[in-house]
């Protein structure tokens, strides 16, 4: 079975891919696009700040939420990302979330946590795409 890589980015680092679920929806992807155009252009800066750089150093915008869970942080906008343990240079973004309060809520945390786990378990022959040609970026 091959599992097709959805790029959000591909930066002189990191690929920046969406994780893909159990049912092969994109949850970030899905979230990704329904935002505002210039709410994406503010996504877009930081997967090109992460994905052209070694490491993410501004807690305004890369969050660590424990255990190699990270998150991407634009006002209330937050994108729970990982760095894939099988491929290197590949970053994955699980989903994304309005954030209400001052902490991710575990909710969200633990649904991070499922997604991985199941793009790991459906990804295990993987082909890169760059979807960026149909999707309109700001």
């Amino acid at each position: 079975m091959s599992v097709e890589r959805r790029l959000a980015f591909h930066g002189k680092m990191f690929r920046i891919a969406f994780a893909r679920d159990r049912d092969g929806a994109y949850p970030a992807e899905e979230f990704f696009d329904q935002l505002a155009i210039a709410d994406k252009a503010k996504m877009d800066q930081l997967f090109r700040i992460l994905g052209d750089n070694e490491k993410h150093s501004n807690p305004k915008k890369f969050g660590d939420l424990g255990d190699g869970l990270y998150e991407f942080k634009s006002f209330q906008i937050r994108m729970p990302f990982a760095y894939a343990k099988d491929e290197r240079g590949l970053i994955l973004i699980t989903h994304g979330f309005w954030k209400k309060r001052d902490k991710a809520p575990p909710s969200e945390i633990a649904r991070a946590r499922r997604i991985l786990k199941e793009d790991a378990e459906t990804s295990k022959i993987v082909v890169i795409t760059d979807q960026k040609t149909k999707r309109k970026r700001p």
